[in-house]
């Protein structure tokens, strides 16, 4: 038995390697076949409608946003671009990439994998920042201090047992892969 669990796990992926080599995938998928423009912009159009409503939930943050209101921010994550303005109550409106924005924030790395991983660890990802000071401070402030409560929001379609009961089987989802992907992980005997 010993014997053909090792032999099972020795033609698997590494335990390091495997979440890792699936955003890979998805990176060279989206840079092999680009999606139609109107299935970006769509895909674009929902990240914000997201954005915003984790925004509206925290007022401070809007306040914050709206100083900087008709600015742009671009956001490159090789092969994707999407660029936003700021618009004058705090929230973001998709933007056309044609002009030079006042803040871009850039992966250090070419492989999303390599941003995957520091944020699995606790770490932030390396990002270039290229632009307006005071606005990539904001940008930070917003990182550090923003979070989506999704529990509060299917509470508010399901009731407050289904949401804890989701939000918890995601976690426990979330904590068995990452200790399935951790390195020290053994084959049990």
């Amino acid at each position: 038995m010993k014997e053909a669990a090792e032999r099972l796990f020795a033609k698997a992926p590494r335990a390091d390697q495997l979440p890792w080599s699936v955003v890979d995938g998805v990176q060279q998928l989206v840079e092999r076949l680009k999606p139609p423009v109107w299935l970006e912009s769509e895909i674009h159009n929902r990240l914000i409608l997201l954005v915003n409503h984790v925004l509206q939930a925290e007022p401070e943050a809007m306040q914050r946003l709206s100083r900087h209101a008709k600015k742009s921010i671009q956001l490159q994550l090789k092969p994707i671009a999407l660029q936003v303005r700021i618009t004058p109550v705090g929230l973001l409106e998709l933007e056309a990439c044609d002009g030079k924005p006042d803040l871009s924030l850039e992966l250090k790395s070419d492989r999303w994998s390599e941003a995957a991983k520091s944020v699995s660890a606790g770490a932030q990802p390396d990002v270039h920042l290229y632009g307006d000071v005071l606005l990539a401070a904001e940008i930070g402030w917003l990182r550090e201090n923003l979070r989506w409560d999704i529990e509060e929001d299917i509470a508010r379609l399901f009731g407050d047992g289904p949401a804890t009961l989701f939000v918890g089987g995601m976690r426990r989802l979330l904590d068995a892969l990452r200790g399935f992907a951790s390195p020290t992980r053994s084959v049990v005997s």
